[in-house]
């Protein structure tokens, strides 16, 4: 297996999930996904316009602009590039244009082995996680939960609201 794709709404348990297979997985996995990205983007870049919008008003709403759109896609090629040059890839994933965004992946890794895993949690439970972590804008966990997942095809998923994170990443590593 080459790359292992997470795909969950905000707060779902992707990153706990990530971690955890970091852990059990015999060779070294390298954890990329959306907030890396965000992470790196200049601050001119976050908070819409050109670049990516947050949820003002906790409907559940991303605006993504032409420059976020341009380096997302070059961010997507990258990380493939790595897994074609031989590092194993988690990625943690927020598919807010649903089928559009597992298909720009799935053009971007082609040819390698990928495993679609769909990482669903409760609304509740989201947001509950959400209020816990108080660095995301309330409202974008419960918004997020089932819309990420609406068209979207997987080998494997999990509930993060049934299971710990460490018994949705010994799933995932059974079904490798």
């Amino acid at each position: 297996m080459d790359v292992i794709i997470l795909n969950g709404g905000s707060s779902s348990g992707k990153s706990s999930i990530a971690r955890c297979l970091q852990d059990l997985l015999p060779d070294p996995w390298l954890h990329l996904g959306a907030d890396t990205l965000v992470a790196a983007l200049p601050p001119r870049l976050v908070g819409g316009g050109e670049g990516i919008g947050g949820v003002e008003d906790g409907d559940g709403t991303v605006s993504v602009g032409p420059a976020f759109a341009a380096l997302d896609a070059a961010w997507t090629l990258g990380v493939a590039a790595m897994a074609r040059a031989g590092a194993h890839i988690l990625v943690d994933e927020v598919f807010l244009g649903t089928t559009a965004s597992q298909a720009r992946w799935r053009d971007a890794l082609a040819g390698l082995s990928v495993l679609w895993v769909g990482v669903h949690c409760s609304p509740a439970v989201a947001a509950s996680r959400e209020a816990a972590r108080g660095d995301r804008v309330t409202g974008m966990a419960a918004a997020q939960a089932h819309l990420v997942h609406e068209g979207v095809t997987y080998d494997l998923t999990v509930d993060t609201s049934r299971a710990a994170p460490q018994d949705c990443a010994r799933a995932i590593l059974a079904h490798l």
